[in-house]
């Protein structure tokens, strides 16, 4: 990949050897494909929904559940997650999270039963969690903060391409496989992956950082220089109310995007009445749609910080104004009656819900101290990933209880506005932290 810095006509950092150049965007290669392959160990269950639910006899309730059996652990478990990629680097929690994960997909394949499917999922969103804050760590360590936006949100693209991929490369393994046959070739995807991040990757060496982070705008002073080896208390990001309005937006807008990820597939089949088939190509147009999104987020809020607009405003603009718009094209869909017309508000719904998608975790890099960036991180996303598990449960219950999306969508609509609201209007600066001794 080209080093985006090359091409613009401004003073980022000092110019980078070819090589470092070269590694550095290797390395967000890896991470890119690395969350293709998590996203759809995510997606097979969605993809596989009202299959598996009527080989086992499962409700709408129970399927809700299950959806949401992954999301509930990966959000709490992201909270130690982001500390252990602080205290023991990248390198070793990717590692182990790959995999992880891949053996509790491929396992997944053999189960028989409720409690034994519940437990595997649980298992897969514990080994997933420390995926994105190892990503900001490396993003945050190898590109600086007037470039940083566009690698993260390149990773973040990742779920995006795994999503609209999903929904036809997992139904013609289903069709072709069986549901069981697809978890284990899904799970085997990721063996590969583990060989080559550990011969591939590694940190930055302190010349190489001083390098790339040399002309870069601080947006804080570094605690941690001001104060030699001490470092911040993790609790201490909790007593700052910039960190529990990113815990609300980032969960209000995951709850939509994870309706869609869950449940997409069920509203083409029971709500629009395509087939099984249909629905799995149909399915992957919003997805695309997504992937536009998280790209034009990042090089907005890059694009915006070259001209001289604060960093945290910079930040906020694709976050607010993309849960705002996609509140707006969310909102109308149970009143409309034409197939096409649904499938277009999705779409666009979808684009602007992917909008702040990179940003937001990049805002975690700016908004925490330089030792605390991927803890942050992963303290935003765990308000995101509680959204995300209640999604499935909410769905499914409404569905129980309506026979109909109707109210989903309303719900959804609500939240996006309210994290529109939270990020814009509560976010300001970033955290100065009191350090122990």
């Amino acid at each position: 990949m080209k080093d985006v810095t090359s091409s613009l006509n401004v003073p980022l950092v000092k110019k980078a050897a070819p090589a470092v150049s070269r590694l550095r965007w290797g390395i967000i290669f890896i991470l890119l494909i690395a969350a293709v392959i998590n996203y759809l160990d995510r997606a097979n269950l969605s993809i596989a929904n009202t299959t598996i639910a009527r080989e086992f006899g499962f409700s709408q309730t129970e399927m809700g559940l299950l959806l949401s059996a992954f999301l509930w652990p990966y959000a709490l478990a992201n909270l130690p997650a982001g500390w252990l990629v602080d205290r023991f680097g990248p390198k070793k929690m990717f590692s182990w999270g790959v995999g992880l994960w891949s053996t509790f997909t491929v396992m997944a394949g053999f189960v028989n039963g409720y409690s034994m499917f519940y437990t595997l999922r649980v298992l897969l969103g514990i080994s997933e969690s420390p995926f994105f804050t190892s990503g900001i760590k490396i993003t945050h360590r190898w590109f600086s903060d007037k470039e940083r936006a566009l690698p993260t949100s390149i990773i973040n693209t990742g779920s995006q391409i795994a999503n609209a991929v999903a929904p036809p490369i997992l139904t013609v393994l289903l069709l072709t496989l069986g549901w069981r046959g697809m978890f284990i070739a899904i799970g085997l995807a990721g063996i590969p992956l583990l060989l080559v991040w550990l011969k591939f990757y590694r940190n930055p060496s302190e010349r190489e950082e001083q390098s790339i982070h040399a002309n870069a705008q601080r947006v804080q002073p570094s605690v941690v220089e001001a104060n030699g080896n001490n470092r911040a208390s993790w609790a201490a990001l909790f007593k700052h109310k910039t960190t529990w309005f990113m815990v609300i937006g980032n969960f209000s807008i995951m709850f939509t995007i994870w309706v869609y990820l869950t449940w997409l597939p069920g509203y083409l089949e029971k709500s629009l009445g395509f087939s099984l088939k249909q629905t799995g190509w149909l399915a992957a147009i919003p997805f695309f749609a997504g992937i536009l999104g998280v790209l034009c987020g990042g090089s907005i809020s890059d694009r915006l910080i070259r001209r001289g607009v604060n960093t945290i405003t910079a930040r906020k603009v694709p976050i607010v104004v993309g849960a705002a718009m996609a509140a707006c094209f969310v909102a109308p869909v149970p009143f409309v009656h034409s197939t096409a017309l649904s499938i277009g508000l999705l779409s666009v719904g979808y684009f602007f819900s992917q909008l702040p998608q990179g940003v937001i975790w990049t805002l975690a890099s700016d908004i925490a101290p330089k030792e605390q960036v991927a803890s942050m991180g992963a303290i935003q996303n765990f308000g995101g990933f509680l959204g995300a598990a209640c999604a499935p449960i909410v769905t499914g219950v409404i569905l129980d209880a309506t026979g109909q999306f109707t109210n989903v969508f309303f719900l959804g609509a609500g939240l996006l506005t309210l994290g529109a609201l939270s990020y814009g209007l509560f976010v300001k600066k970033p955290i100065q932290v009191t350090m122990q001794k």
